[in-house]
């Protein structure tokens, strides 16, 4: 069994200070196309943001688990073809047919935004934007920082599902992970501070059977803590259990609050997927993970990722369109 106590918490404030400083001097100077605060303003007879915002509110009193839903919806969405709001698009070969968006959910919280704004002022809020609004609020209802958010993204016009291959496999290994999230622009910080989002993150047994049952063909993954490991095979994930059950991807004492905990329970060697663990034993990474589980820096980091992310490939002016439903094009 793997020891709880994990490196030395001890991290020299200059460095510390050196790395926030970099970090968010680095998104602030991000393109964002013709983003703009306040977007909206005049341009709906309703306060386009009070309108999701109250949407979100009402659906996560009674199904909490739609703050990861929309996490994974906009990193889904935002790293296939830009924040365009493709992954909503119905029809075959399309991303929300690829095997990489099978169980995600949430797109019915979007339609329902989407109704309510098009019944205020019609073909004027996009898709993408709703995504990005939703997801902010969700985050912050959900014990997360609150923070503001650029909107005038426009809505993409195609979908297809083969892009999805841009999207990092629940165990890929760290230096793959880091090559395909700098394709995107973003550093292997940003990468782990976006991983970050995992703790209010879920995945399924069917994910995590080989981790717990035949790694490398001999039982559970040694680098997963042996007790952690006993729990899922007794109780979340037994062999020939008939029902996918969900594995959470934080500590169960918070499962469903954003917080920094994911980064603890690596250390404990309890993360739940492949690279979760990876992020904390990989030489080039774990300092990250002491980093954040030692620090109060994930939350200020987090946002600045966070908007990065939803500036990756936008569509602005007079690119794209304003769907009317946001699962067809106009």
């Amino acid at each position: 069994m793997h020891s709880s106590a994990g490196p030395s918490s001890r991290f020299p404030v200059l460095v510390v200070a050196v790395v926030v400083a970099v970090v968010l001097a680095s998104s602030t100077g991000c393109c964002r196309a013709q983003l703009a605060n306040n977007f909206y303003a005049g341009k709906c007879n309703a306060s386009v943001e009070a309108i999701i915002l109250n949407a979100v509110k009402a659906r996560i009193r009674w199904e909490p688990r739609i703050v990861p839903g929309l996490l994974h919806m906009i990193f889904h969405d935002c790293f296939v073809q830009g924040c365009d709001a493709s992954i909503l698009l119905d029809g075959p070969g399309t991303e929300k047919t690829a095997v990489q968006n099978t169980g995600m959910f949430g797109y019915d919280l979007i339609d329902d935004i989407k109704s309510q704004l098009e019944a205020a002022c019609p073909g004027v809020v996009s898709c993408a934007d709703i995504i990005v609004a939703a997801t902010r609020d969700a985050i912050g209802m959900s014990g997360g920082p609150s923070y503001g958010v650029q909107l005038g993204r426009r809505d993409g016009m195609s979908s297809v599902s083969w892009m999805c291959s841009d999207l990092p496999p629940p165990h890929v290994d760290i230096p793959t992970a880091t090559a395909m999230f700098a394709n995107k622009g973003f550093t292997s910080l940003e990468m782990a501070t976006l991983m970050g989002a995992h703790t209010v993150g879920v995945t399924h047994c069917s994910v995590m059977n080989e981790r717990l049952y035949s790694y490398n063909g001999t039982g559970a993954d040694p680098s997963m803590d042996a007790s952690y490991a006993w729990v899922l095979q007794t109780y979340a994930c037994p062999k020939g259990q008939t029902y996918d059950n969900i594995v959470y991807l934080d500590d169960p004492n918070s499962i469903l609050t954003f917080d920094k905990s994911y980064y603890s329970q690596i250390i404990k060697h309890r993360g739940a997927l492949g690279v979760d663990q990876g992020l904390g034993d990989d030489p080039s990474t774990g300092w990250m993970v002491r980093f954040f589980a030692n620090t109060d820096n994930f939350f200020p980091m987090f946002v600045q990722a966070i908007n990065k992310l939803a500036a990756v490939g936008v569509l602005t002016g007079t690119d794209g369109q304003i769907r009317t439903n946001c699962r067809a094009t106009n």
